[in-house]
Parts: C-alpha cells; sequence; structure tokens
C-alpha cells in the first residue's frame, strides 16, 4: 500500500509515539554533515527516497529513537523499517532537540546561508543509513577541522558557495547565517532580516532572504512517499523485508542485518545486548554492539562472519550470547590489567578484543604465567602491526580463530610473523605515518610505560585526566602555523612530529618555534622528560631548517622505545 505524508506530519508521528522503531533496527548514526547534505536536497526539492513502514497492532519489541518521544497512549502504530536515519535528523532539527548517541546527547546545529548562490552549491549525496566514520567518535556535531581553520582563505571560499554548514562558533557569529532550527520555530522573519542588516523593505535584500527564509520552512511541507506493509505480515516475514530491502542497496552493515535477524528470532534479545554494552562502557570500554555479535557469532559458529547467523535458533543464539559475554569480560580484564590498555581508543581493531574472548574461553580460562606472558605480547605486537586492521581483517580473524582451536599464543605469533615479515619495527615502518597510524596508539603506551609526563603539570599522561587544562592533546613539536608554508600536511602531521601534553600546556606554547620553547622546557624538566617521549636534546635539530633531520632522528628514537616496549624481535 503506498501512502504520502509531509515532513511535518512525519515529525509530528515521531513525537506522539505513533511511529515506532522495531527492535531490528539499529541506532542512529548520522554526523551532521549528512544531516546538512539531506536538507540541502530537500531545500532543493531533490528525491530523497520512501518511506518504508509496517502498520500492526501486533506485540513487538521496540527501541527508542534517538530523540525524545513523551509517553502517550498508542491506539494504532506504524513501525519504521526505513528512514530511521533521515526522519530522526528532521525531528531533531525542527524541533531544535538533541539526539541521542550511544546514551549521550548530542546536539545538531546546522546553519542556513541568507546569501548563498543561486546556482548549485557545494553539496554531497545523501545516503539513507550509509555507514560513518567509526574512528569519528559518533559525534554528529562534527564538520571536519573545526574554527581554527575558518581564516583559511580556499575553506573561506567553499563556505561562502554552500547554502548549509554545520555551525561553528565563527560562523554562528556571522549575520547572514542563520540556525536552522530556531527558523523552524517561528514563522516571522523580522528577528534574522534585522541581524542580517535589513532595515526597510527598500533593501533589495528584503524580498530575497525573506523568499529564501520561506523555502527554507518549505521543507516542513516536503512529501514523503511511504509504502506500508500490511498488518498480515509477521513479524519474521516483515523482518526478511528489511534484511532484503537494505541488503540489495548495500544500505546496512553486516552486523545491523545481522541484528535484524537475531532480534527476528530471539525476542526482547537487544535489551540484553545494550545492557551488557553499558556494563562495558563503564568500564572504559564503550563498544559497538556490532563487535558483540560477532563476539557471539564467533561462538555460535567458529567463525566471525554474518552469513550464517540466519540458520542459528534461539537455542544456540542463548547459549552463544552467554559465552560472549563472559569472554568479553575475560577480554576486557586481560587488556585493562595485563597490557594496561583502558580504552579501545588505544587499540587499532577491535577484532582483538574478539581473539581474546574466544582464547580465553578455548582454554577455560586457565592460562598460566608463560602462555599469558606470551599472549600479552601477541597482543601488544598484533596491535602495533595492525593485524586485524589491514585489508581482509575478518578473513585474517578467521584464521586466527581457526589456529586456536589447536594450537594458542606461539601458533598466533608465527602467523603474525609470517604475515608482517618482522616483529620487530623498523625506521622506515614510521615514515610518513599519522595519529591514524596503528603505531601511533602504540607510541602513546610505550610512552607512558617509559614514565612519560606532561611537561607543565607533571602528571603522567593518561587517557582519562579530568579538566581542560589537564585534558591529553596530541601536540606538533614544530607548530602547524610554522610549517605549513614549507612542508606538505602529512609531513606536518608526521607521527615523529607528535608528543602527548595537556591542554594548558599545548595552549602555552601556542605556535612558537621549538627553538624557542624547548630550551627553557628541557633546563626545566631535564632530559629524562624528553627521553620518556623519544625527543632529540639535539638543539641544532630544533631549527626550521632542520625539520626532516629532526623527523629523522626522532624516528630512530621512537623505533627503540617501541621495540624495548614490545620486546624487541623475535
Amino acid at each position: 500500500m503506498r501512502r504520502e505524508a509531509k515532513v511535518s506530519e512525519l515529525v509530528d508521528w515521531i513525537q506522539r509515539r505513533h511511529l515506532q522503531l522495531p527492535e531490528m533496527q539499529r541506532q542512529y548514526v548520522w554526523r551532521a554533515p549528512r544531516v546538512r547534505d539531506l536538507l540541502d536536497s530537500l531545500y532543493r526539492g531533490y528525491p530523497s527516497g520512501a518511506i518504508l513502514l509496517w502498520e500492526t497492532d501486533a506485540s513487538v519489541p521496540t527501541r527508542e529513537f534517538g530523540v525524545s518521544q513523551p509517553d502517550a497512549p498508542v491506539m494504532q502504530r506504524l513501525l519504521l523499517l526505513d528512514g530511521q536515519q533521515r526522519l530522526t535528523s528532521l525531528s531533531a532539527v525542527l524541533r531544535g532537540e538533541p539526539v541521542t548517541v550511544r546514551g549521550r546527547k548530542r546536539p545538531i546545529e546546522i546553519l542556513f546561508n541568507l546569501e548563498h548562490p543561486d546556482e548549485l552549491g557545494v553539496v554531497t549525496e545523501v545516503d539513507e543509513d550509509a555507514d560513518d566514520d567509526e574512528d569519528a567518535d559518533d559525534d554528529p556535531q562534527d564538520d571536519g577541522p573545526g574554527d581554527d581553520v575558518d581564516a583559511d582563505d580556499d575553506l573561506q571560499r567553499r563556505f561562502e558557495r554552500m547554502t548549509f554548514i554545520v555551525s561553528t562558533k565563527a560562523r554562528a557569529q556571522m549575520p547572514q547565517w542563520v540556525s536552522v532550527s530556531e527558523v523552524f520555530r517561528t514563522a516571522e522573519d523580522k528577528t534574522f532580516l534585522l541581524r542580517a542588516g535589513v532595515k526597510s523593505f527598500d533593501d533589495p535584500r528584503f524580498t530575497r532572504y525573506s523568499d529564501r527564509l520561506r523555502q527554507l520552512r518549505s521543507i516542513k511541507d516536503y512529501v514523503y512517499r511511504m509504502d506500508v506493509l500490511p498488518a498480515s505480515l509477521g513479524y519474521e516475514e516483515v523482518t526478511e523485508i528489511f534484511v532484503r530491502v537494505n541488503s540489495l542497496g548495500s544500505k546496512l552493515r553486516s552486523s545491523d542485518l545481522a541484528l535484524a535477524q537475531i532480534t527476528a528470532k530471539w525476542r526482547g534479545s537487544l535489551e540484553l545486548f545494550q545492557g551488557f554494552q553499558r556494563q562495558c562502557a563503564e568500564r572504559g570500554f564503550d563498544i559497538e554492539l556490532g563487535l558483540f555479535l560477532k563476539t557471539m557469532v564467533a561462538f555460535a559458529t567458529g567463525q566471525s562472519r554474518f552469513r550464517t547467523v540466519g540458520g542459528l535458533d534461539e537455542p544456540k543464539l542463548r547459549a552463544a550470547w552467554e559465552q560472549c559475554q563472559h569472554g568479553t569480560e575475560f577480554a576486557v580484564n586481560f587488556l585493562t590489567s595485563n597490557l594496561k590498555v583502558e580504552s579501545p581508543a588505544l587499540l587499532s581493531s577491535p577484532f582483538l578484543l574478539v581473539m581474546l574472548a574466544v582464547y580465553g574461553a578455548r582454554r577455560s580460562y586457565e592460562i598460566a604465567p608463560k602462555e599469558a606472558a606470551l599472549l600479552s605480547r601477541y597482543a601488544l605486537l598484533a596491535n602495533a602491526k595492525g593485524r586485524y586492521s589491514r585489508g581482509s581483517s575478518e578473513t585474517i580473524l578467521d584464521q586466527d580463530l581457526a589456529v586456536m582451536r589447536q594450537g594458542g599464543a606461539k601458533e598466533l605469533m608465527d602467523r603474525l610473523e609470517l604475515q608482517v615479515g618482522r616483529l620487530d619495527v623498523d625506521v622506515g615502518e614510521l615514515e610518513g605515518r599519522t595519529k591514524r597510524s596503528a603505531l601511533f596508539k602504540t607510541m602513546f603506551l610505550a610512552f607512558r610505560a617509559a614514565g612519560a609526563k606532561d611537561w607543565r603539570s607533571n602528571l603522567a599522561i593518561a587517557l582519562d585526566h579530568s579538566g581542560a587544562q589537564h585534558k591529553l592533546q596530541f601536540h606538533h613539536i614544530f607548530p602547524k602555523a610554522v610549517l605549513k608554508r614549507r612542508y606538505p600536511h602529512r609531513e606536518i602531521d608526521d607521527i615523529a612530529n607528535l608528543a602527548f601534553i595537556g591542554g594548558r600546556t599545548n595552549r602555552g606554547i601556542t605556535d612558537k618555534p621549538p627553538e624557542k620553547y624547548l630550551p627553557p622546557l628541557l633546563e626545566k624538566v631535564g632530559e629524562e622528560a624528553f627521553a620518556a617521549q623519544a625527543m632529540p636534546t639535539d638543539p641544532k635539530l630544533w631549527s626550521l631548517d632542520a625539520y626532516p633531520e629532526f623527523l629523522a632522528a626522532r624516528r630512530r628514537l621512537i623505533a627503540a622505545r617501541l621495540n624495548d616496549f614490545l620486546g624487541g624481535g623475535r
């Protein structure tokens, strides 16, 4: 059955709980730039896809939207199968409310350019439910580099050609940029026109700005086509439709489709999964739900891919989930206690958790001291070498799961050496690496193990310091402002140019060249503090002309520090 509804009606349905999410749906994942692009498409009247619904009075497990839904009795409800990301985003913007992402409320603040060009500006195609960058901490209010680059001429010109942008403090103060949510809160234009400097009807901008504000508000009248599945369909059949619809366009990750299949066979399981997810988050391991499902499938089937999940019945799923919880608890405990890895942010791939969970279970959680030491070294090396963050990572994980059925840490080490060629860190491996490198995460671990401290407060470096002045930052030893006219961006962000210090210390250094700020620092904290972060102490290397030589010298020191931390070669 096909129907139509305006955006304003759909938003109202969400608020009145007439529109609900079935348990099979994943959480809200869109980041603010995707919301910006959706608004741009609707503003221009471009097609934005259809909405898939299921009209049913059956007792079906549901989950919460990313936006608030006041408690209200519902006589009839529609379950949203496709369109969640779009409608949640529109509801948040039109209502001016934050979205909830993994238990945290985040604002989505979009600005509209009253002076946008009449021709097509800078826009991005919107793909409903496409995955966003998982390294970006699920922050919907993120539009790239932020305020500190607003002065860049190229970026400035790019912004001026855009109709919508994700809000920054600097842009929000400019009179031609108005808050989209504020525009939707009122039908009056006066406030926005006066702020933009329009004080009379004779101003040529009056009609242009008024027309544009009216066009912006007309997004509420955009009509979506709705495909409505009948109430006669059963939950499992609707789940199959959901999986097929999303598989055809590769819109959802395999873990999201697996969740739909699992919850269809095991009703109410989502609440159990999310409860355990919250427990891990309280330990500092805020992990994607998909990783727990992958671990669960590994226990159920001996491999990690979701392709066989449709063949698992509820008893097998329940048993595998029980094993998954025990195994994950062991993995988290092993990482935090044995390896001093207190956060998944320090892992090059979360698949390491799956490996450790299955390893512990295979040994019935009885591991001898020598084996534990070898497993620790393997885990650190696999993390540093990015074993599970290379191509075909699932294939590699499945190979290791097969190894663990007959072998242990030694056999895993053999496979790692076969993959990477050498178990020590060569200086050449550090060349061209940035903060996204697996070696950068290991560099932090190695520096911390060597006693690295903030150069001002003398606090040992850590991820969980409270307070903005002590919160850990990575510091460009040669500031970007000093280097940007002479060296390419990638060389500026080379990990050999990064150190770990607190926010206040970093702000105190600002853009001073190292030949100015390093000598008094060295005198104050001593060579030992510099050595802990593999810092060259030869003043000749601190000049701008010597930057390439500084990088080369520091790479040698970093490689030595990493090898000392990882246990050297074979």
